[in-house]
Protein backbone atom coordinates (compact mmCIF):
# COMPACT_ATOMS: atom_id res chain seq x y z
CA UNK A 1 0.00 0.00 0.00
CA UNK A 2 1.12 3.55 -0.64
CA UNK A 3 0.81 6.37 1.90
CA UNK A 4 -2.72 7.42 0.89
CA UNK A 5 -3.90 3.81 0.97
CA UNK A 6 -2.42 3.33 4.44
CA UNK A 7 -4.22 6.44 5.65
CA UNK A 8 -7.54 5.26 4.19
CA UNK A 9 -7.01 1.81 5.73
CA UNK A 10 -6.30 3.27 9.18
CA UNK A 11 -9.14 5.80 8.96
CA UNK A 12 -11.51 2.90 8.28
CA UNK A 13 -10.32 1.06 11.36
CA UNK A 14 -10.54 4.20 13.50
CA UNK A 15 -14.20 4.49 12.50
CA UNK A 16 -14.76 0.84 13.38
CA UNK A 17 -13.02 0.88 16.76
CA UNK A 18 -13.74 4.41 18.00
CA UNK A 19 -17.30 3.53 18.94
CA UNK A 20 -19.25 3.46 22.22
CA UNK A 21 -19.19 -0.35 22.03
CA UNK A 22 -15.41 -0.16 22.58
CA UNK A 23 -15.89 1.18 26.11
CA UNK A 24 -17.44 -1.82 27.88
CA UNK A 25 -14.48 -4.21 27.64
CA UNK A 26 -11.70 -1.63 27.98
CA UNK A 27 -10.21 -0.03 31.12
CA UNK A 28 -11.62 3.29 29.92
CA UNK A 29 -14.99 1.93 31.10
CA UNK A 30 -13.93 2.66 34.70
CA UNK A 31 -13.83 6.47 34.47
CA UNK A 32 -16.94 6.34 32.28
CA UNK A 33 -18.87 5.16 35.33
CA UNK A 34 -18.30 8.51 37.11
CA UNK A 35 -19.91 11.90 36.57
CA UNK A 36 -17.74 14.25 38.61
CA UNK A 37 -14.70 15.54 36.72
CA UNK A 38 -12.23 14.87 39.53
CA UNK A 39 -13.57 11.33 39.99
CA UNK A 40 -13.12 10.68 36.27
CA UNK A 41 -9.52 11.91 36.45
CA UNK A 42 -8.62 9.78 39.47
CA UNK A 43 -10.37 6.66 38.17
CA UNK A 44 -8.72 7.08 34.77
CA UNK A 45 -5.31 7.63 36.37
CA UNK A 46 -5.46 4.38 38.32
CA UNK A 47 -6.95 2.46 35.38
CA UNK A 48 -4.13 3.67 33.15
CA UNK A 49 -1.41 2.90 35.71
CA UNK A 50 -2.80 -0.63 36.13
CA UNK A 51 -3.05 -1.14 32.36
CA UNK A 52 -0.73 -4.01 31.69
CA UNK A 53 -1.87 -7.60 31.35
CA UNK A 54 -5.40 -8.82 30.65
CA UNK A 55 -8.00 -6.10 30.30
CA UNK A 56 -10.54 -7.90 32.51
CA UNK A 57 -7.97 -8.07 35.33
CA UNK A 58 -7.13 -4.38 34.93
CA UNK A 59 -10.81 -3.48 35.13
CA UNK A 60 -11.49 -5.68 38.16
CA UNK A 61 -8.47 -4.48 40.14
CA UNK A 62 -9.25 -0.83 39.44
CA UNK A 63 -12.83 -1.38 40.56
CA UNK A 64 -11.57 -3.09 43.71
CA UNK A 65 -9.33 -0.16 44.59
CA UNK A 66 -12.01 2.45 43.92
CA UNK A 67 -14.55 0.52 45.99
CA UNK A 68 -12.19 0.97 48.97
CA UNK A 69 -12.75 4.70 48.44
CA UNK A 70 -16.54 4.16 48.50
CA UNK A 71 -16.52 4.86 44.75
CA UNK A 72 -16.09 8.55 45.54
CA UNK A 73 -12.33 8.86 45.03
CA UNK A 74 -12.04 12.65 45.07
CA UNK A 75 -14.02 12.97 48.28
CA UNK A 76 -12.05 10.14 49.88
CA UNK A 77 -8.66 11.52 48.86
CA UNK A 78 -9.40 14.95 50.29
CA UNK A 79 -11.14 13.79 53.46
CA UNK A 80 -9.68 10.46 54.56
CA UNK A 81 -8.07 9.91 57.93
CA UNK A 82 -4.94 7.86 58.60
CA UNK A 83 -7.08 5.04 59.99
CA UNK A 84 -8.89 4.82 56.63
CA UNK A 85 -5.64 3.75 54.96
CA UNK A 86 -5.33 0.39 56.76
CA UNK A 87 -7.61 -1.32 54.27
CA UNK A 88 -5.15 -0.60 51.46
CA UNK A 89 -2.36 -2.60 53.09
CA UNK A 90 -3.77 -5.78 51.55
CA UNK A 91 -4.27 -4.38 48.05
CA UNK A 92 -1.97 -5.38 45.21
CA UNK A 93 -2.03 -5.64 41.44
CA UNK A 94 0.89 -7.52 39.94
CA UNK A 95 3.94 -5.50 41.06
CA UNK A 96 1.78 -2.66 42.43
CA UNK A 97 1.89 -3.11 46.20
CA UNK A 98 0.58 -1.38 49.33
CA UNK A 99 3.58 0.99 49.49
CA UNK A 100 2.76 2.18 45.99
CA UNK A 101 -0.93 2.64 46.75
CA UNK A 102 -0.20 4.74 49.82
CA UNK A 103 2.20 6.99 47.92
CA UNK A 104 -0.34 7.48 45.12
CA UNK A 105 -3.00 8.46 47.64
CA UNK A 106 -0.60 10.82 49.41
CA UNK A 107 0.37 12.50 46.15
CA UNK A 108 -3.24 12.88 45.04
CA UNK A 109 -4.27 14.33 48.40
CA UNK A 110 -1.43 16.87 48.25
CA UNK A 111 -2.22 17.79 44.65
CA UNK A 112 -6.00 18.12 44.97
CA UNK A 113 -5.66 20.17 48.16
CA UNK A 114 -4.04 22.84 45.95
CA UNK A 115 -5.49 22.28 42.48
CA UNK A 116 -8.90 21.62 40.98
CA UNK A 117 -7.66 19.25 38.29
CA UNK A 118 -4.93 16.68 37.72
CA UNK A 119 -4.29 18.48 34.43
CA UNK A 120 -2.29 21.07 36.38
CA UNK A 121 0.27 18.37 37.22
CA UNK A 122 1.26 18.21 33.54
CA UNK A 123 1.54 21.97 33.03
CA UNK A 124 4.14 24.59 33.84
CA UNK A 125 2.81 28.13 34.22
CA UNK A 126 -0.34 26.90 32.51
CA UNK A 127 1.50 25.54 29.47
CA UNK A 128 2.01 21.94 28.34
CA UNK A 129 4.99 22.44 26.05
CA UNK A 130 5.70 19.03 24.58
CA UNK A 131 4.94 15.54 25.83
CA UNK A 132 8.51 14.61 26.73
CA UNK A 133 8.97 17.68 28.91
CA UNK A 134 5.51 17.34 30.45
CA UNK A 135 5.91 13.67 31.38
CA UNK A 136 9.38 14.24 32.81
CA UNK A 137 8.04 17.20 34.78
CA UNK A 138 5.14 15.09 36.08
CA UNK A 139 7.54 12.33 37.16
CA UNK A 140 9.64 14.80 39.16
CA UNK A 141 6.52 16.31 40.71
CA UNK A 142 5.09 12.90 41.63
CA UNK A 143 8.28 11.99 43.48
CA UNK A 144 9.21 15.43 44.78
CA UNK A 145 9.16 14.43 48.45
CA UNK A 146 12.41 13.07 49.85
CA UNK A 147 10.50 10.12 51.36
CA UNK A 148 9.01 9.07 48.01
CA UNK A 149 9.56 5.30 47.76
CA UNK A 150 12.12 4.23 45.21
CA UNK A 151 10.17 1.10 44.31
CA UNK A 152 7.15 3.17 43.21
CA UNK A 153 9.08 4.97 40.48
CA UNK A 154 8.59 2.11 38.02
CA UNK A 155 4.85 2.80 38.02
CA UNK A 156 5.25 6.36 36.71
CA UNK A 157 7.51 6.10 33.65
CA UNK A 158 9.83 8.86 32.49
CA UNK A 159 10.93 9.62 28.89
CA UNK A 160 14.37 10.47 30.25
CA UNK A 161 14.92 6.74 30.85
CA UNK A 162 13.79 6.02 27.25
CA UNK A 163 10.53 4.45 28.44
CA UNK A 164 7.65 4.48 25.94
CA UNK A 165 5.45 5.88 28.76
CA UNK A 166 2.60 3.93 27.17
CA UNK A 167 0.26 4.20 30.16
CA UNK A 168 0.78 7.93 30.71
CA UNK A 169 0.35 8.65 26.99
CA UNK A 170 -2.85 6.62 27.07
CA UNK A 171 -4.08 8.53 30.14
CA UNK A 172 -3.43 11.83 28.38
CA UNK A 173 -5.30 10.58 25.30
CA UNK A 174 -8.31 9.71 27.45
CA UNK A 175 -8.35 13.11 29.15
CA UNK A 176 -7.56 15.36 26.17
CA UNK A 177 -9.09 13.85 23.01
CA UNK A 178 -12.69 14.71 22.27
CA UNK A 179 -14.87 13.70 19.35
CA UNK A 180 -18.44 12.71 18.63
CA UNK A 181 -17.81 9.02 19.37
CA UNK A 182 -17.53 9.78 23.08
CA UNK A 183 -14.92 7.14 23.93
CA UNK A 184 -12.28 9.62 25.08
CA UNK A 185 -13.37 12.30 27.54
CA UNK A 186 -11.91 15.60 26.30
CA UNK A 187 -12.30 17.17 29.75
CA UNK A 188 -8.87 18.83 29.68
CA UNK A 189 -8.66 21.94 27.53
CA UNK A 190 -5.17 23.32 28.14
CA UNK A 191 -3.29 20.49 26.41
CA UNK A 192 -3.52 20.49 22.60
CA UNK A 193 -4.59 17.21 21.02
CA UNK A 194 -1.88 17.68 18.40
CA UNK A 195 0.81 17.48 21.13
CA UNK A 196 -0.21 14.00 22.28
CA UNK A 197 1.98 10.99 21.53
CA UNK A 198 1.02 7.42 20.73
CA UNK A 199 0.59 4.87 23.53
CA UNK A 200 3.03 2.28 22.17
CA UNK A 201 2.37 -1.29 23.32
CA UNK A 202 3.13 -4.61 21.66
CA UNK A 203 -0.13 -4.60 19.63
CA UNK A 204 0.48 -1.10 18.27
CA UNK A 205 4.13 -1.90 17.66
CA UNK A 206 3.41 -5.06 15.66
CA UNK A 207 0.83 -3.36 13.45
CA UNK A 208 3.02 -0.30 12.91
CA UNK A 209 5.96 -2.44 11.84
CA UNK A 210 3.75 -4.48 9.50
CA UNK A 211 2.57 -1.26 7.87
CA UNK A 212 6.08 0.19 7.63
CA UNK A 213 5.23 3.06 9.99
CA UNK A 214 7.87 2.10 12.55
CA UNK A 215 11.45 1.20 11.65
CA UNK A 216 13.32 1.70 14.92
CA UNK A 217 14.25 -1.70 16.34
CA UNK A 218 13.83 -0.79 20.00
CA UNK A 219 10.43 -0.16 21.54
CA UNK A 220 11.40 3.03 23.39
CA UNK A 221 10.67 6.76 23.55
CA UNK A 222 12.35 7.41 20.21
CA UNK A 223 10.09 4.79 18.64
CA UNK A 224 7.07 6.63 20.07
CA UNK A 225 8.28 9.88 18.51
CA UNK A 226 9.00 8.19 15.18
CA UNK A 227 5.57 6.56 14.99
CA UNK A 228 3.69 9.68 16.09
CA UNK A 229 5.60 11.70 13.51
CA UNK A 230 4.42 9.33 10.77
CA UNK A 231 0.85 9.52 12.02
CA UNK A 232 0.97 13.33 12.07
CA UNK A 233 1.44 13.13 8.30
CA UNK A 234 -2.02 11.52 8.18
CA UNK A 235 -3.64 13.87 10.71
CA UNK A 236 -1.52 16.68 12.20
CA UNK A 237 -4.37 17.81 14.48
CA UNK A 238 -5.25 14.43 16.01
CA UNK A 239 -2.52 11.85 15.34
CA UNK A 240 -3.31 9.65 18.36
CA UNK A 241 -6.78 8.80 17.07
CA UNK A 242 -4.91 6.09 15.17
CA UNK A 243 -4.34 4.32 18.48
CA UNK A 244 -7.81 2.83 17.94
CA UNK A 245 -6.82 1.47 14.54
CA UNK A 246 -3.33 0.21 15.37
CA UNK A 247 -4.46 -1.41 18.62
CA UNK A 248 -7.51 -3.00 17.00
CA UNK A 249 -5.53 -4.28 14.07
CA UNK A 250 -2.89 -5.61 16.46
CA UNK A 251 -5.48 -7.71 18.25
CA UNK A 252 -6.90 -9.04 14.97
CA UNK A 253 -3.59 -9.31 13.11
CA UNK A 254 -3.69 -13.09 12.85
CA UNK A 255 -6.91 -12.94 10.84
CA UNK A 256 -6.19 -9.82 8.76
CA UNK A 257 -3.55 -9.49 6.09
CA UNK A 258 -1.76 -6.17 6.50
CA UNK A 259 0.20 -5.24 3.38
CA UNK A 260 3.24 -3.01 4.10
CA UNK A 261 3.66 0.55 2.91
CA UNK A 262 5.46 0.91 -0.38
Amino acid sequence: MNKSEIKAFLDLWVSRMNQPEFIENDPISIPHSYQKKEDKEIAAFFAAVFAWGQRITIINKTKELLSMMDNAPHEFILGHQESDLKQFLGFKHRTFQATDTLHFLSFLQSHYSRHDSLEDAFLEKGEFGNAALALSRFHRYFFSNEWSPQRTRKHIPNPETKSTCKRMNMFLRWMVRKDEAGVDFGIWNRIPVSALLMPLDVHVENTSRALGLLTRKQRDWQAVEELTGKLREFDPVDPVKYDFALFGLGIHQRTIHIPPMK
